[in-house]
């Protein structure tokens, strides 16, 4: 214990007495303040040591148990290894559902390894001088530096934070333990240094080491990375080279010299300068060295091109980054915190995206590669009419994604992320558009974000809605409920994509309330910056992936349930343990909501946008889904379920431009029918079962505005109630004239009479109407209906 407690104690000591030096220094008078201030410090320090000693005791006690079994497992692993364990690069392998390899992951570590002699000294020293200077003389570890560590960690409270991890340390940790933050994963990995240290030589420790580090872009070891990035043997290297490889393993994500070159540039300007100041460079060779330009080969990097691969890779990273500890973020205050919060995932993403290449996972996925293939086939006839290639990257201009969902576990069968390459091209399909193309939904976010959640709130499928004038509600100052339109059901006016209607059902629900539920399912770009109306349109900053839509729409399908979105059902790492499991559930929407809003949606095939993809001329099983459109056709979709599957299907370019011929009922909806009716195949005609289903319209249920409190003001002495009355009173004038358009001259001999006395009721009505907007409507409805019956000859 005095052999833990003594570095800090003197370290501690040494900072309180403002690490005085020999150097004699003029003495000045002491102030009673400057006495009492100086009893206080070395009174401070004798409690804080005395407090650190008597909680290290504390903590010895209660750890003791767990220091032994560590003490023991530490030695056992360490003594039983050999020095090939240092040379072994173990293979990722992701498999599809029938456990065929679907891709083979390895890092460039195994490029050549370097024996102690073959490492070039610059190297050595540079990673001395900036990782560990007692390298050569500590047992493995560094309890000074550890107390140094702690001690600017308390005295800035976390703002500052330094390395504490010797060179033997980091090793144990990258060949032995996972990357948590623990005390006790810091504990194992001193102990493990200890006898690291004990086993094998300095020059061993750092052969192994140079070996093992990662360098970013799958480059594990010094040579991999030489070769990788300036296309020759680390022996070839300048002192500035070797510097700049040096100054990548301490942050690979962020000291990536393909993405941040400058970030790179400038710790290896840190590293000639703690090789100059430590004695290791002369002053001449430090200023040759950090003026020399730095040039990194075009080709450096690597990329999978698989779209099963590239997306089964994703949900792994995403799932050891949650292992990891890392807090997965989907709401955010500010547009600052959304930005922080992404340079977070960035950096997190990359490292563990790294290790999966050298890690030896086996990962095992639901993705069915027959599927694939057929998803491929239709997406590549549907738009083979355009044939524009696009020069810098050889693929083809018109683009489109598609990802297949399996209703009975809310699992990917399939992701398609582009068309296949032209005929002779070279391109890698290194952008996988189903999961990382965010873009605008169009009417595709109308069930997810206005109908469902206004199912859940007080709306019924026969609730009257008003098809309201957009470009007036955008206007400053209005307030889309006060505005009237053309009434029709909820249920028409998503047969009919109407986006007035949309509009002003998310005005009476709020933004806040539609786009929770996205957020709830893990859609990961929304931002402050959204929760705005022109949400119920599709209108988002950043937009949507098929992934998630297909995630959103396979909720609805599955009675208001979100399971994730994941192709995953088994990890194993290289021990063969099984690290995987499956997310718990989360209730999105409603039973009832849901099972509505998939009734209500079966009418779009039936009788709405999407009717003449005529789905029912080929098929018997029931479907159901929603088109999208953006602005100027830029974007195209279709969204849809079966009982079976869920397809979420998008159309457009990668650049957004115009194509006249784009609708959701068009390109996106054939491509759609296409793979649906690939993936049923074989299985016998389903309908939905909706146990939850809300009837058409309740007695009791409020056709205008439903769910809000009849005494809630819409403006300055008007209120929900005075709406309600009005539009009641609005649809028995329609009703009335209605009437009067049936009437006919031939059949009645008081025609004339007849259809003035009908007038006269609906202006009796009229009186009644309290807002004045509304009231000039009806007036103008009444008057034009008049003026039609007046002049009809028969």
């Amino acid at each position: 214990m005095k052999r833990l407690i003594t570095p800090f104690q003197n370290f501690f000591f040494q900072r309180l007495r403002g690490n005085k030096v020999a150097k004699k220094k003029k003495k000045k008078k002491k102030t009673a303040i400057g006495v009492f201030f100086s009893v206080f410090l070395r009174l401070f320090a004798v409690i804080l040591v005395v407090t650190g000693i008597l909680g290290g005791l504390f903590l010895w006690h209660f750890y003791d148990k767990y220091i032994k079994e560590y003490d023991r497992e530490a030695k056992e692993t360490v003594m039983k290894s050999t020095r090939e364990d240092f040379k072994r690069v173990e293979p990722t392998y992701i498999y599809d559902v029938d456990g065929n390899v679907i891709m083979k992951l390895r890092g460039e570590g195994d490029a050549a390894y370097l024996s102690y002699s073959d490492i070039p000294q610059y190297a050595v020293n540079a990673f001395i001088a900036v990782e560990d200077r007692s390298f050569w003389t500590n047992p493995g570890y560094d309890l000074s530096g550890i107390g140094r560590v702690l001690f600017y960690y308390i005295r800035t409270k976390g703002v500052e934070k330094h390395g504490a991890s010797t060179i033997t340390q980091q090793l144990a940790k990258n060949i032995y333990l996972s990357s948590e933050v623990t005390i006790s994963r810091k504990l194992k990995e001193i102990l493990m240094s200890k006898y690291l240290a004990e086993k094998y030589s300095k020059q061993d420790i750092m052969e192994f080491y140079v070996n093992n580090i990662y360098f970013a872009n799958q480059y594990y070891g010094l040579e991999a990375a030489s070769q990788g990035y300036f296309g020759k043997s680390a022996s070839a290297l300048s002192l500035s080279e070797v510097a700049y490889l040096c100054a990548i393993p301490n942050r690979p994500a962020y000291y990536d010299p393909v993405k941040y070159p400058d970030h790179a540039l400038s710790r290896r300007d840190k590293i000639l300068g703690d090789m100059l100041e430590e004695g290791l460079i002369s002053q001449a060779q430090y200023d040759t060295a950090v003026h020399e330009s730095i040039t990194i080969m075009e080709s450096s990097g690597s990329e999978l091109n698989d779209y099963q691969a590239t997306y089964a890779m994703d949900c792994a990273v995403r799932y050891l980054m949650k292992l990891r500890g890392f807090s997965f973020q989907y709401t955010y205050a500010d547009s600052t915190e959304y930005e922080n919060y992404q340079s977070l995932y960035d950096e997190m993403y990359q490292e563990q995206k790294d290790l999966l290449y050298t890690g030896g996972y086996k990962i095992y996925t639901t993705l069915n590669s027959a599927f694939q293939d057929e998803l491929q086939a239709s997406l590549d006839d549907v738009l083979s009419f355009d044939t524009e290639i696009t020069a810098e990257s050889g693929s083809y201009a018109l683009q489109g994604a598609v990802t297949a969902i399996d209703n009975s576990n809310g699992k990917v069968v399939a992701i398609v992320g582009g068309r296949s390459n032209p005929s002779g091209s070279s391109n890698n399909l290194t952008l996988n558009r189903a999961y990382q193309s965010f873009r605008q939904p169009g009417s595709t976010i109308k069930p997810l974000v206005v109908y469902t959640p206004a199912l859940e709130n007080g709306y019924c499928a026969g609730s009257i809605v008003q098809n309201i004038d957009v470009s007036t509600a955008k206007k400053p100052g209005v307030n889309a409920l006060t505005l009237s339109g053309t009434p029709m059901t909820l249920r028409s006016a998503v047969e009919n994509s109407i986006n007035g209607c949309a509009w002003q059902v998310l005005a009476n629900l709020s933004p806040k309330t539609g786009l929770k539920h996205i957020s709830d399912m893990e859609y990961r770009k929304i931002v402050p910056a959204d929760y705005t109306l022109a949400a119920s349109l599709g209108g988002l900053t950043n937009g949507v992936t098929t992934a998630e839509q297909a995630s959103g729409y396979a909720a609805l399908a599955n009675h208001g349930v979100y399971r994730g979105q994941t192709c995953l059902t088994s990890i194993k790492n290289a021990d063969g343990e099984e690290i995987y499991a499956d997310s718990e559930p989360v209730q999105a929407y409603a039973p009832a909501a849901a099972d509505t809003m998939v009734d209500i949606m079966k009418g779009v095939i039936t009788n709405g946008t999407a009717k003449k993809m005529g789905w029912y001329s080929e098929q018997t099983t029931e479907a159901a889904g929603k088109t999208g459109t953006t602005n100027n056709s830029k974007d195209g979709w279709f969204c849809g379920v079966t009982p079976y599957y869920t397809v979420a299907v998008w159309v457009g370019y990668d650049t957004p431009r115009a194509l006249e011929s784009l609708y959701g009922s068009s390109y996106p909806a054939s491509i759609w029918k296409q793979c649906m009716s690939a993936l049923i195949e074989g299985e016998p005609t389903a309908t939905f079962h909706l146990p939850n289903k809300m009837e058409e319209l309740s007695a009791n249920a409020e056709k205008y505005l439903p769910g809000r409190d009849a005494s809630e003001e819409l403006y300055a002495g008007y209120t929900v109630g005075d709406y309600r009355n009005d539009h009641n009173t609005g649809d028995a004038i329609s009703a009335v004239l209605a009437q009067m358009g049936a009437l006919s001259r031939l059949t009645d001999p008081n025609y004339d009479a007849d259809i003035a006395a009908l007038y006269s009721q609906c202006a009796a009505s009229l009186t009644g109407v309290k807002d004045a907007e509304y009231a000039a409507q009806l007036q103008s409805d009444m008057n034009t209906a008049y003026a039609v019956a007046a002049a009809k000859m028969n």
